[in-house]
This record gives C-alpha cells, sequence and structure tokens, in this order.
C-alpha cells in the first residue's frame, strides 16, 4: 500500500493531515509492495483503516495488478512478506504485524478498483477522480477579512458536541447584519470534513415564499446528503417531508439551514431530531429567537457585536485594505466605527464606500450619514421591521424617536396608557433583536436601527413635517408649532440651540389632538398663559423648565402615565381640578 512518495512525508504527518482534511483514502495494492523496505506503507496502512472506523471516513482502495482475494486472505507474496516479517520477531513487534495484517484484511473486503495488467488505466484514474471529487465536501466562500472568528466557532464547535453520538439542533440568532451567514460558513468549511452527507441551505427567507421554493429546498436537501442528484424527484411538500424522514434517519448528516423566518418551512425542512440519523448536526440561523426556541433547539447562540478593537480593524480591512487607520485617517475612522455601532455590516459596506477617499470626502460621508441613513445597510435592517404587527412597528418608532435610554418600567407604563400591550411587543422586539434591555433595565437601541426608524417616520412626508408622526430635529419641531396637524409625539431636547426664544403659544397646540408624548428638555422655549393641551391621548409628559405657575385648565390627565416637570414655577397644579 503506498499513499504518499517514500521520503516525503512522516506517517505521523500524513495521518494528522488526513485527520484534519477529511480527504477520501486512497490505497493502491502491488504485487510489489511488501519487500523488506515496506514497514512505512503498512503503518500507513493501519493509520487509514483506523480513521476510516473511528471517523467514518470514506476509504477508495485500487488493487493495482493484484487480485483482491489476495489482499484480504493474504495469500503467496502477501503470505511469504508477513512471514519474513515475523522472523525473529519479539513480541512487540508481532502486536505490529498482527495490526498490519487484521488492516491489509480490512483493505481487502473494501469495494474500490480492480486494475488488471490489461485494463485502460487513464479510464481507471478519471473514474477515481471523479468519485474523489464527488466525495470532498465543497468550500464554501466567506469574508476573510472578518475578526475574532476563530473564537466564535471556538464556541459555537463546543455546542455542537460533534463528538457525542445523538442528534443535536443549534440555533443561531441575531440582528440582521451581525455576522450570522458569515459565521455559520466558516463552521461549515471547519467542520464539514468530518460528516459523509452535508448541505447547506442559503437565503430560505428569500426563496421559500411560495411551496414550490420549500419544495426546491426539500429537493436540494435530499439530493445533497444522498448523493442522488436527478435520481429522485419531488413533487409535493408532504411527499418531501416523508422522504427526509425516511432516507435520513439512518443517516449522519450536517445541514445548514440559513436565514428562515417561519415555522412551517422550518418543520417541513428539519422538522425533529428523530428525522435524522445519530450524530447529526442541524444548525439553523433565525433573527427571532421565539421561533428557534419553539422548534427546540438544544442551544441558541447570540452574535454579539463586535468589540472596538476588533471593529476598527475589520472596518480597516476595508477602507484601507490593512488592519490599522491610515495616516491622518485615526479620527475619522473611529467616528465611523462608532457611527455604525460595530456592526459587521455597516462597517463593511462603510469601508468599501470610503476606500480610496480623500480626507475631504470622508468628512463629506459622515455629515450625509447624519441626515440620509445609508440604504445598503437600511434595507438590510428593515427586513426585521417589516416583520412586525402594526402594535409593534408603533413601540419600536416611538423608541427609537424618544425612548432610547429610558428605563423599560416606565416606558411600559406609558405605552400601556396608549393602549400598545406593551409587554407583548417589548418582548417581540426583543426577540428579533431589534432591542436589549440592560441590567440596569435601560432600553438599548442600535443606532443604525434607531436611524433607519426616523427615515422610516421621515418618509411618511418628506416634504410636509407636521404631517408626520413624530418629531425629533429642533426646526421641524419650530415649524408644526405653527401648521401642525397629526403629530403623535415631539422632542426637543437640549441639544437643540438657537438665537431666540422658541414660543410656544394656543394656536400651537390647539390642533395636536393625537400628542401622545411631548418630551421639552430646552430652557429657550417661552409659553403664554392661554397655551392648551387638547389631547386626551397625552401619556407622557417631560416638561424641564416649565415657566407657568400651574398646568392648563383643559389639561386632560385621564392617560397621563407619566408626569415630570423639572426646574419649573409651578405654584398650583392646575388653576381648577385636572379632567380626568
Amino acid at each position: 500500500m503506498k499513499a504518499f512518495e517514500r521520503g516525503k512525508r512522516s506517517h505521523q504527518s500524513s495521518y494528522k493531515l488526513l485527520k484534519n482534511q477529511g480527504l477520501p483514502l486512497l490505497c493502491s495494492q502491488k504485487t510489489m509492495l511488501i519487500p523488506n523496505a515496506s514497514k512505512w506503507c503498512l503503518e500507513e496502512m493501519v493509520k487509514f483503516i483506523n480513521c476510516k472506523e473511528e471517523r467514518e471516513q470514506k476509504v477508495i482502495p485500487i488493487f493495482y495488478h493484484v487480485d483482491p482475494s489476495e489482499v484480504r486472505n493474504q495469500r503467496e507474496i502477501y503470505k511469504i512478506a508477513f512471514s519474513r516479517h515475523e522472523k525473529n520477531a519479539d513480541e512487540e513487534k508481532r502486536g505490529k504485524i498482527r495490526r498490519w495484517k487484521t488492516a491489509m484484511r480490512e483493505a481487502g473486503k473494501l469495494a474500490g478498483y480492480d486494475v488488471k495488467v490489461d485494463s485502460y488505466e487513464s479510464e481507471i484514474i478519471q473514474d477515481i477522480i471523479k468519485e474523489i471529487c464527488g466525495t470532498i465536501p465543497m468550500v464554501l466562500d466567506v469574508d476573510e477579512k472578518i475578526v475574532g472568528m476563530d473564537s466564535r466557532l471556538e464556541k459555537l464547535v463546543s455546542r455542537l458536541e460533534i463528538q457525542s453520538n445523538g442528534v443535536r439542533m443549534v440555533g443561531v440568532g441575531g440582528l440582521g447584519g451581525i455576522g450570522k451567514t458569515t459565521i455559520i460558513t466558516a463552521l461549515y468549511n471547519k467542520i464539514s470534513n468530518q460528516f459523509r452527507s452535508t448541505s447547506f441551505l442559503t437565503n430560505v427567507r428569500e426563496e421559500s415564499t411560495k411551496d414550490s421554493g420549500l419544495l426546491k429546498f426539500q429537493q436540494q436537501l435530499l439530493d445533497d446528503t444522498l448523493g442522488v442528484k436527478g435520481q429522485l424527484t419531488l413533487k409535493k411538500i408532504h411527499e418531501g417531508v416523508k422522504e427526509i424522514k425516511d432516507k435520513l434517519s439512518s443517516k449522519k448528516v450536517l445541514v445548514f439551514v440559513d436565514d428562515i423566518d417561519d415555522s412551517r418551512r422550518l418543520e417541513h425542512l428539519v422538522g425533529k431530531h428523530s428525522w435524522f440519523g445519530h450524530g447529526s448536526r442541524i444548525i439553523i440561523t433565525r433573527r427571532k429567537k421565539d421561533l428557534l426556541k419553539a422548534h427546540e433547539v438544544d442551544y441558541i447562540y447570540e452574535v454579539d457585536k463586535l468589540n472596538e478593537v476588533k471593529a476598527l480593524q475589520f472596518f480597516c480591512s476595508y477602507a484601507f485594505r490593512q488592519c490599522v487607520p491610515g495616516k491622518g485617517y485615526g479620527d475619522l475612522s473611529i467616528q465611523v466605527v462608532r457611527y455604525a455601532d460595530r456592526l459587521p455590516l455597516a462597517l463593511k459596506v462603510l469601508g468599501s464606500l470610503l476606500f480610496r477617499k480623500g480626507v475631504k470626502d470622508w468628512k463629506s460621508e459622515l455629515k450625509k450619514l447624519q441626515e440620509v441613513p445609508n440604504m445598503e445597510i437600511t434595507n438590510v435592517l428593515k427586513i426585521s421591521y417589516d416583520g412586525l404587527d402594526h402594535t409593534q412597528k408603533m413601540i419600536f418608532l416611538d423608541f427609537a424617536c424618544f425612548f432610547k435610554g429610558a428605563h423599560v418600567e416606565i416606558v411600559t407604563q406609558v405605552l400601556d396608557g396608549s393602549g400598545f400591550k406593551a409587554e407583548s411587543g417589548i418582548n417581540a422586539l426583543v426577540d428579533r433583536c431589534l432591542i436589549t434591555i440592560s441590567t440596569n433595565k435601560k432600553i438599548e437601541m442600535h443606532d443604525s436601527l434607531a436611524q433607519m426608524d426616523k427615515e422610516i417616520v421621515y418618509k411618511e412626508c418628506p416634504n410636509e413635517s407636521g404631517e408626520r408622526s413624530r418629531l425629533w430635529k429642533h426646526e421641524d419641531v419650530c415649524r408644526v408649532l405653527t401648521i401642525n396637524t397629526k403629530i403623535e409625539g415631539m422632542l426637543l431636547n437640549d441639544q437643540c440651540t438657537s438665537e431666540h426664544e422658541i414660543k410656544f403659544t394656543f394656536e400651537a397646540f390647539k390642533r395636536m389632538t393625537r400628542l401622545r408624548v411631548l418630551i421639552v428638555n430646552n430652557n429657550q422655549v417661552q409659553l403664554f398663559e392661554d397655551i392648551t393641551f387638547p389631547s386626551h391621548d397625552l401619556t407622557y409628559l417631560y416638561w424641564a423648565g416649565y415657566s407657568l405657575a400651574s398646568l392648563p385648565s383643559n389639561f386632560h390627565a385621564n392617560s397621563l402615565v407619566f408626569l415630570y416637570l423639572k426646574d419649573n414655577n409651578i405654584k398650583r397644579l392646575s388653576e381648577r381640578k385636572l379632567v380626568s
């Protein structure tokens, strides 16, 4: 048996290669195989057979000018050669010879290629190449610039528990653009060589909206894992479910289902652990963790943002094609990373956008991004927003415009006061990784998501701020104080500066009949005695520097949940009893 040319590689290194790379093993049997110099080849054969038994790796024997039965039964030249090895052998060597014999016997039992003296060797070589190419797992294209991948893969691999014999399903969750697909692609390349049957199903959400798309993925799953492309044709989804259960229940497989958003589709592709053979591993990516929990996956790995150092390195790999900022770009690079809030998608898009551009262009792009979000980033993030129901969208927009960083318990009461069923809505946003609740109960949201939400509100009516549901910009607030009709929420903070006082008049509030949230944190606001709050829906009122001696006489408090008047001139709460 000859696997590597003598003198080119030791059997220790070849065995390491076989374990790490998982390639099919090619065993060549020759009549000249076992002279006195054949010990190295015999040791190689033992290693190959061990790999086959321990790791279920495929071995392809080539019986070159020798009958397989001679190898299997160790007759003629093999018998003579082993007799020579056994001559004057001590007990240690006799044990080694027994291992050689056992390995050769097992190799002789395997189906392979019988190359006779009169065979057309070129044709056989082509057949061997074809079989090997069909056995080697494909290597998927993955972003080589991503940093911090090794530690993430190490954690994921540990959760897969590949050495255990049971079937294990692992979910990978996280915000859109966080790098879920990149991570599982790298994971596939790392572990696919440990499985004889693999399948990687991509873009399931986009391409399986109709039954025909779902059927296509069922077909791909069977074709990939069974190696029967063109031999089995599915016509109905229920037929696909039956074939998957029947054909794969006794087969060890590695299956990746990337970006799936519907429980029905998931159930029809990888429905239960029992559908797959012992040792199988199923990896599923999903933005919504509740779907993964409902599917009873064994573990959910949530992908976190990059830390600041790795985020800067990742951004620089695109902006400068190196891991550090170019000369004169250090502070600008840090500004971009902060704007992207360490989201890999945003870092990649912005780095590519700014590549080979001058400092002046960088400053211009940064200024533009503060006003208009990058659409390539927004389009990915908006997929999660589009999956929300109406109430969840309303809550999400309120968070972005008014309550980012606010205490969740106070905001919950405010939202309940608006009839939004806050707890359910907040849980849905957390589940989709659109917000997080910090340990001190504060609402946290990715900056790119907050900017996307504000862009959604802006597009309600781009040309007229008074027709939008929420306002947070100083110039928009000042404008609607005279012309507004549809405002539900308004924020005027201390970052809004003006050379003149801002006047809140009777007419300014007269038409704000839908106002739910009003936040004023600006000491340049001047109030007039005849001001009125006609809205019955006001649930949240925060006013720093309230200048009047009392609240308006017609102030409606029936929906009010939160009232905070900081640094005020209040002498009595109202001229009369509050309307409630």
